[in-house]
């Protein structure tokens, strides 16, 4: 997928982009084949293979909810940006939360940030489990691109969740994973949808479930992560 293709494709989407925001993320490619060579951020460094699976898969959470708004997203175990700074050059409404667990990964991300001008955007170095007991109904969306199994991934996120906000997995297939998760699913109190479709060009499968969190989620979740492995929702 070349710049040129990948305006054509997102138009499909019904996403246009500036000329400004095309510089940002050609920015941040140099930024991240850069970085790359000095720490593990991403198997995938041709460019355009990087315009296809990170910069347009990272947007299709788009085609979830309307980010023309302003609301807080929160990215967990966002690695080296996707989606949550896609998104924030795309989507400037937004004001975005990058968590990762690597403090290696964290760096990169702030000189990102620094380095395309962004703004109402922070980075915060934790573990998930451990960011979601103290910051508790804090955002209108989290997402995760590729993350955890869904069990896990649901009790360690839908605490960060604000009653009403969505959890937004962004997944390849997953059917098999949401009928394991049906139990958190009614432990946490939400209802879903999915939307499928396939990534342009190379027609590999995408699934965004879009949980709706109805009720406060109980204080005891989320538990440890050694016991959430241990005995999974």
């Amino acid at each position: 997928m070349n710049q040129s293709s990948f305006l054509e494709e997102l138009k499909k989407i019904n996403i246009n982009i500036t000329e400004e925001q095309l510089k940002q993320l050609e920015m941040y490619y140099e930024l991240l084949v850069e970085w790359n060579e000095k720490i593990n951020l991403t198997a995938i460094t041709e460019k355009e293979e990087v315009y296809l699976k990170h910069f347009y898969d990272s947007l299709t959470l788009s085609k979830a909810i309307d980010l023309n708004q302003e609301l807080t997203l929160c990215d967990i175990g966002t690695g080296a940006g996707f989606p949550g700074i896609p998104l924030k050059i795309v989507f400037p409404k937004l004001k975005v939360t990058l968590i990762d667990a690597l403090d290696k990964r964290i760096k990169f991300l702030d000189e990102v940030i620094n380095k395309l001008g962004l703004e109402n955007i922070e980075t915060i170095h934790a573990r998930a489990e451990e960011y979601g007991v103290k910051n508790r109904e804090v955002y209108d969306i989290v997402t995760a691109r590729a993350v955890s199994n869904m069990q896990m991934l649901l009790e360690y996120t839908v605490p960060l969740v604000k009653k009403n906000g969505y959890f937004i997995a962004m997944k390849s297939n997953c059917d098999e994973e949401l009928e394991l998760a049906k139990n958190a699913i009614e432990k946490l109190n939400l209802s879903y949808n999915t939307i499928k479709f396939q990534l342009p060009f190379e027609l590999s499968n995408r699934t965004l479930v879009s949980f709706l969190k109805q009720e406060i989620t109980n204080k005891k979740y989320p538990r440890k992560f050694s016991e959430m492995k241990k005995r999974p929702l």
